[in-house]
């Protein structure tokens, strides 16, 4: 389920992309117009539903592994946007990112292999309200750097994202169990709208996130936020442990899977193919000519027409 729930998202990341690049980006003033005129196509709302599957495959994966396996899983999706992406939308991945992807399969296996059951422990009540309340100082957070300048608030927002993304991972092992139809147990929960709103956060920090333009670095620190953090949380306070002996063998799975997800960070938001061209059209340096940056093509060209002159 870890992995089909990471296979789902990456093919959204893919299918969300593909309907993005439908509309013009939106001007600033009007981000959210732009950002609803974009989700309405068929390649984008597939890419939604495919959230909601991969949604509730997490789900069943954080009620039978540890958190630290489910969460690796989840960053491994980018691996899989990376692959899909390279095919669907003309992405050339250099030897680093082929390393990232064969750095997150090979993680993934150590971590399947190694992994034991989840945690017993219950933590108690005061852990869910705990939850709850911070995802109200992830908001707080996030609302007194939404004006500070790019780099940084792409990382702070990225990392906010990913501690959101994390909580929502520890409610979802602190949910009561269901009997049936009975769902009153889950509404009296404090963990069941720490779930939500955690949800609803780290979507929004996301957004923003990567709004700049600094796709990387929001992704990279979202990465880490939802795989370091919990994956303590869950071996101190919820008793996840592994194969007995292995313990050096998982934290090294682990260490392989989230660098491999770090390498292919840059896949958290597919650009169009266009856009990349731009990010990685050689730059002018100070002092040069332009017809130094054109090469021998754009060098001979501007000498013709200096002689035409």
């Amino acid at each position: 389920m870890a992995l089909l729930a990471a296979l789902c998202f990456g093919t959204a990341m893919v299918l969300q992309a593909l309907g993005a690049q439908k509309h013009s980006p939106a001007d600033p003033d009007s981000g959210l117009v732009g950002t609803v005129k974009a989700m309405v196509n068929l390649p984008f709302a597939a890419g939604l539903l495919l959230d909601l599957f991969g949604f509730c495959a997490q789900l069943v994966a954080l009620r039978s592994l540890p958190l630290y396996v489910v969460q690796a899983a989840l960053a491994g999706a980018l691996a899989v946007t990376a692959v899909l992406g390279a095919a669907m939308l003309r992405l050339r991945l250099g030897r680093a990112e082929w390393a990232g992807v064969a750095g997150v399969c090979v993680g993934l296996a150590v971590l399947g292999a190694t992994a034991g059951k989840e945690g017993d422990k219950h933590p108690g009540m005061a852990l869910h309200w705990i939850l709850l309340a911070s995802i109200l100082v992830i908001a707080v957070a996030g609302a007194a750097v939404w004006r500070v300048r790019e780099p940084a608030r792409a990382a702070v927002m990225g990392g906010l994202c990913g501690l959101g993304f994390g909580v929502v991972g520890i409610s979802v092992r602190l949910l009561p169990a269901i009997h049936g139809m009975d769902l009153a147990p889950l509404f009296k929960d404090p963990a069941t709208y720490a779930l939500l709103a955690g949800g609803a956060v780290a979507f929004v920090f996301m957004t923003e996130g990567v709004r700049g333009g600094k796709v990387t670095t929001a992704t990279a620190a979202m990465v880490l936020g939802e795989t370091a953090l919990p994956a303590v949380l869950g071996v101190i306070l919820l008793g996840d442990r592994t194969r007995s002996g292995l313990e050096w063998l998982a934290v090294l799975g682990f260490a392989v899977a989230v660098a491999g997800a770090l390498a292919l960070a840059r896949f958290g938001e597919v650009a169009p193919p266009e856009a990349q061209d731009d990010e990685e059209a050689p730059a002018v340096p100070d002092g040069s000519s332009a017809s130094d940056a054109q090469g021998p093509v754009g060098a001979t060209r501007v000498r013709m027409e200096h002689q035409h002159h």
